[in-house]
């Protein structure tokens, strides 16, 4: 077999759509842990500089905080190490749909293995559809402050008064974010729209929607394993039933 020969064979034997997904799935996934990570450190920043002025009402907020963090270091460990097993597995089921008929045989325990990964990618893809609704949550209520900070700077160029404006407000405790004890706990008028021109408000809505993106770029990658390994194990399965193993 000529140099020629060999390396048309190996590109015929590459996984492309697991390749891809692979990609999509390490940029998601860096995107998601490393804005997401960074991202509720500002939103720690930004509530207790301008909604929380007693520790003890944050407290709670810190710890979860925290606990988020150390959770996204464990998922970006885990989809790292998932991520190469999928890649492996598309290298194995691609070059024994294409090489069946040749020296290599593909194998019932094989078979299975593929069958075990899509249950598994299946069974993530759901919970991550979970994730990444979740991630819409801080995006949503960052998204409703600034809309609340242009109607503010709205009133505050067409009225004099500040009564037209002082009484809308943004409320963290409405969201969970503070007890309903915490004090000030909102942020009303021209207070709210001084917060929303910091540079903590617009870094930290900006890491969301980065996140969120990500989370949406993983759900897709997720979505592309499915559909690689799910169709080549079904040639497998065809090509089983007609005996060819």
């Amino acid at each position: 077999m000529g140099c020629y020969d060999c390396c048309i064979r190996c590109i015929g034997a590459v996984p492309y759509p697991s390749l891809v997904a692979t990609l999509l799935f390490y940029a998601g996934m860096a995107l998601f842990c490393g804005c997401g990570h960074e991202a509720l450190s500002q939103t720690e920043v930004l509530v207790e500089t301008y909604f929380a002025r007693n520790v003890q009402d944050f407290v709670v907020m810190a710890s979860f905080i925290k606990y988020f963090q150390f959770v996204i270091y464990g998922l970006a460990s885990f989809f790292f190490l998932y991520g190469i097993l999928l890649l492996a597995e598309g290298f194995y089921t691609t070059s024994a749909v294409k090489q069946t008929f040749g020296e290599f045989r593909s194998t019932h325990c094989g078979r299975c293995l593929s069958l075990t990964f899509i249950i598994v990618t299946y069974i993530l893809a759901f919970i991550w559809l979970a994730v990444f609704a979740f991630t819409a949550i801080p995006v949503f209520f960052l998204f409703n402050m600034e809309q609340t900070c242009h109607n503010i700077n709205i009133l505050a160029e067409t009225t004099p008064s500040i009564n037209q404006h002082g009484w809308i407000c943004m409320d963290a405790r409405q969201y969970g974010l503070l007890p309903w004890n915490a004090m000030p706990g909102k942020a009303c008028g021209m207070t709210l729209a001084s917060i929303c021109k910091t540079s903590e408000f617009h870094v930290t809505y900006d890491l969301y929607i980065a996140a969120f993106a990500g989370a949406g770029i993983t759900l897709l990658a997720l979505f592309l394993y499915l559909a690689a390994t799910t169709y080549n194990y079904a040639v497998l399965r065809f090509l089983g039933r007609k005996g060819v193993r």
